[in-house]
């Protein structure tokens, strides 16, 4: 059985991001009742509205569901903590900070534990301090990014070497060939953040969506990473002013002021792209639909499945020496001899 789906008790190895007010009952419902992890993602709500959603979610699904705490992002962490262990919260993601100290805190409450990693000290880390899952995170992805600014493609396998914990691919993946690209890295799962965005269920504006399907991979484009607090935005006026600023040496705290998550609610939820932000990963160039969840996540499966039957039969005909102008050498001969 798949270690991801035998850990979660999930029907499919995807789960979605914690994306800070954008993954919030609705959505994760939604993910959960289609097969996958549902996550609520508390970024810096106060904690009466993160219950209000925990308890929404418990009385709309009986599927396994997450909560994404970012450690250093939410000003009511132990809040968030004891949010968790009241509500009997199956799964907590942890991000953005050191998961160490609240690994056996949870856990002792039979909660699984999530953590989302961008290098592999920090995923060696997670693995010490007992976390159940990695989730491994290339700077594609959208949000808030780490300075190292590894790729997923690099990332997986790196961290797939030195760890034996559970790996979950993040960043950049959005179809069933990134699914299926992340189980041959290493993974043995995804976490989907922007493609869940353009979802019919998704609680954001509908012209956020659509500016997902009109964009391509350059759209996703980073700010702040003069201040080391790089994030990955779509590109838009207010965005590109942004950058501007920054490159004309705006103070810390001005560039600050202008990323809030007030500024992201502003644009996402709101609409209003002029006084608010977007964010957006790389994967924005693979989206052109506004399926369901369900939708989107059953065609992944059998994407993936499709796709790896090819590489399969492909990789097999190469190997057996019918790969064409190569005359019956086989990979290893083309690898040693150039």
């Amino acid at each position: 059985m798949n270690p991801v789906c035998q850990v979660l008790d999930i029907t499919y190895p995807i789960i979605q991001g914690g994306m800070g007010n954008i993954s919030n009952a609705q959505l994760a419902v939604a993910v959960s009742e289609a097969g996958g992890l549902g996550t609520i993602g508390c970024g810096t709500m106060p904690p009466d509205e993160v219950e209000q959603m925990i308890i929404a979610i418990k009385n709309q699904t009986k599927q396994p569901f997450a909560v994404n705490i970012p450690i250093q992002v939410t000003d009511y962490l132990e809040e968030m903590l004891t949010l968790v262990k009241k509500h009997a919260v199956p799964i907590v993601s942890l991000s953005a900070g050191n998961p160490a100290p609240y690994v056996p805190l949870l856990q002792e409450y039979g909660i699984k534990v999530l953590a989302v990693v961008s290098t592999v000290y920090h995923a060696k880390k997670a693995e010490y301090a007992g976390v159940d899952l990695i989730v491994a995170e290339g700077f594609e992805a959208a949000g808030i990014n780490a300075p190292q600014e590894m790729t997923t493609f690099t990332l997986v396998p790196q961290i797939a070497a030195q760890v034996s914990t559970p790996l979950i691919a993040a960043g950049g993946v959005g179809d069933g060939k990134g699914f299926a690209a992340a189980m041959m890295l290493g993974a043995s799962g995804v976490q989907l953040g922007t493609r869940l965005i353009a979802t019919k269920e998704a609680p954001v504006h509908r012209e956020y969506k659509q500016l997902l399907c009109q964009a391509d991979g350059t759209d996703a484009i980073t700010v702040g990473r003069s201040f080391g607090n790089m994030r990955r935005v779509l590109k838009t006026d207010y965005t590109q002013t942004l950058q501007l600023h920054e490159r004309d040496g705006i103070s810390r705290h001005a560039y600050q002021q202008l990323t809030t998550e007030d500024r992201h609610i502003q644009g996402a939820i709101h609409g209003d792209f002029a006084n608010g932000f977007l964010n957006g990963g790389q994967v924005a160039g693979l989206i052109t639909t506004i399926p369901t969840v369900k939708d989107l996540l059953d065609n992944m499966m059998n994407e993936a499945r499709q796709q790896m039957d090819l590489v399969m039969h492909n990789f097999s005909i190469i190997s057996s020496g019918g790969g064409g102008s190569n005359h019956g050498r086989t990979i290893s001969d083309q690898t040693d001899n150039g």
